[in-house]
């Protein structure tokens, strides 16, 4: 069985603002930086994504993929490569849990990184470990920016001024 890679962080918001932002996939390419494009190709009954397309572009690894994923819950997703250029396997999930009385949330990254090209393991968790530690620092500055509002919506995030919160920086 595949080696995994898993990490973890917490943010100050909810599981279901995380969980927003996370199911989002048309603006990850706002937050992400590998992931220059995402298409939504099928969704479920309730409007979450099931199958989606990925353009990825992370220096060296240029890939077009798309994955299926799995909600279990309201705080757990994961994901399966479908079909990929570089990929042989990408199996991953978000596991949300609240913490401080449902103030913050514990997010667990967990992936699974199987190249086509031969790759030494140790590289191919550290790559993967990369992955996951920017992904998940990427997801916490996104939630707590608050850049998915309804003032970002409307493209009035601009900070408030700490000393005169009426005026706008």
């Amino acid at each position: 069985m595949a080696e995994h890679t898993s990490s973890s962080i917490t943010i100050e918001a909810a599981p279901a603002e995380v969980m927003g932002v996370i199911a989002d996939f048309d603006r990850y390419p706002e937050w992400t930086g590998e992931v220059k494009e995402a298409e939504v190709l099928a969704k479920d009954d309730r409007g979450r994504a099931e199958q989606v397309r990925l353009l990825l572009d992370a220096g060296a690894i240029k890939d077009d993929h798309t994955l299926a994923y799995t909600w279990t819950g309201e705080n757990e997703v994961s994901w399966s490569l479908v079909k990929s250029q570089m990929l042989r396997a990408l199996d991953g999930s978000y596991r949300l849990a609240a913490v401080q009385g449902g103030a913050s949330t514990e997010v667990t990254y967990q992936l699974t990184v199987d190249v086509k090209i031969p790759m030494l393991g140790m590289i191919k968790r550290k790559a993967e470990k990369v992955i996951i530690d920017r992904a998940l620092a990427g997801l916490k500055k996104r939630v707590e920016s608050g850049a998915d509002g309804p003032a970002a919506a409307a493209g009035d995030a601009a900070p408030a001024d700490p000393i005169d919160p009426a005026k706008k920086l």
